[in-house]
């Protein structure tokens, strides 16, 4: 080049070759290639190039959402880390229904997608940089990461619900950026040694599995006790496994796409299925799906796990389980239901319950699968390079095309 160059803020590099140059925030590279007069540009529209700068030539490639819907490929900043802080590469990085909502309805409740922000909260990674403080962590380290970061200061988390703070940071919620990105700064103390028998995809699962774990453990999901899954999708499934895992029995599992549950059956063997009719009311599809317990009251499902946030699903699991059962309400639905049957929930003295997130999970998740209590490797339907999150994104939200996790993988081998 005979002219000049310059960086943008992201690290795009514009330049010309005959000494003039035109650039747009978002990075695309311009080069106008016509001739320059002594006194005038004379630039003729043909002979402008607009080349799109390659994702992977980004140091720090990752996954916007932005407050339009739009999901975007940038090259984000690289930080380094502070006190108690350490600097990852996230090695792997799944997509959970919640990241679509985020994409699809710019909220989840009052969750709301206020600016740019980098999506993603299950995932794994290794330690390349650690900030002032940390010693129980050291370059090199493979890690499970716990995506909440609690004030640590509130009633809630001087108790220990720590899930439950008010001023939590969550990677993948506005502000806080998420993990579908090379490089992210995390505080140590949420971050979780994973054993050299665990893939990074099984670090990133441990996420899911964390959801199950504090879901679970309320859900009166007992030794040689009935038990009902309501929804067969990744969340569902894991709890399937979790309930055999549990000796839960019999079990059953419940769902509007056959695919899944072929799935489902295939996965957990020991499971029976109910495919739900969509012609049937809450109530009568309740009944269908008590007959496959048995006849009498105490065979009905003494827990109902309930994984798809739809008021219908919430409704059948009311009258499916057993007089004196507990509902665990796992699924992110609407902000409001208006037809749970409340009197049919109180005179049978029905324990509804819900979860938010976890805590203190990612121990016993790890416990779990390096110990082979649970095997969730077959889950991952697909994966995909860092650099082509946007495909895994639409693969996703693509009705047509079966999937249960997709999983984000990295294989460069970043330093700082």
């Amino acid at each position: 080049m005979d002219g000049f160059q310059m960086n943008d803020h992201n690290g795009y590099t514009y330049g010309s070759t005959n000494g003039s140059m035109n650039s747009d925030k978002n990075g695309v590279t311009i080069s106008i290639a016509s001739a320059i007069t002594d006194d005038v540009a004379n630039i003729n529209a043909d002979s402008i190039d607009i080349v799109e700068p390659s994702v992977f030539d980004f140091k720090n490639p990752a996954l916007h959402v932005t407050a339009d819907h739009t999901l975007k490929m940038v090259d984000a900043p690289i930080h380094e880390p502070g006190p108690g802080e350490v600097t990852l590469q996230i090695k792997c990085s799944g997509i959970c229904g919640s990241d679509m909502h985020l994409w699809k309805s710019g909220r989840i409740g009052s969750l709301e997608v206020k600016g740019d922000c980098v999506l993603g909260h299950e995932a794994a990674g290794i330690v390349l940089k650690c900030g002032q403080g940390v010693t129980d962590l050291k370059p090199g380290d493979r890690v499970g990461i716990e995506p909440q970061a609690p004030c640590e200061e509130c009633f809630l988390c001087m108790e220990g619900r720590y899930n439950l703070c008010e001023k939590v940071k969550f990677s993948g919620i506005w502000p806080d950026n998420g993990t579908i990105q090379r490089y992210k700064v995390h505080p140590a103390k949420w971050l979780y040694k994973i054993p050299d028998n665990l893939t990074y995809s099984e670090g990133a699962l441990l996420e899911p599995l964390s959801v199950i774990l504090h879901g679970i453990a309320g859900a009166n999901v007992k030794l040689g006790r009935p038990s009902l899954i309501c929804g067969a999708g990744p969340i569902g499934l894991v709890a399937l496994a979790a309930a055999r895992a549990s000796g839960a029995h019999p079990l059953v599992i419940t769902d509007i796409n056959p695919t899944r549950l072929k799935f489902a059956k295939e996965f957990v063997p020991h499971c029976k299925t109910y495919l739900v009719n969509e012609k049937l009311n809450a109530e009568e599809n309740a009944k269908e799906i008590r007959k496959l317990y048995g006849e009498d009251e105490y065979s009905a499902p003494a827990s109902v796990i309930e994984c798809t946030g739809f008021e219908s699903s919430v409704c059948t699991a009311a009258f499916a389980v057993r007089r004196g059962g507990t509902i665990m309400v796992i699924g992110v639905g609407r902000p409001v239901m208006n037809n749970v049957p409340f009197m049919h929930l109180s005179l049978a003295e029905i324990s509804l319950k819900f979860i938010n997130r976890y805590r203190d999970t990612w121990p016993a998740a790890i416990q779990c699968l390096s110990g082979g209590v649970l095997d969730l490797n077959k889950l991952v339907t697909h994966t995909f390079p860092l650099e082509k999150a946007l495909d895994a994104f639409e693969l996703c939200a693509d009705a047509d095309t079966f999937n249960i996790k997709v999983h984000i993988v990295d294989e460069v081998n970043a330093t700082m």
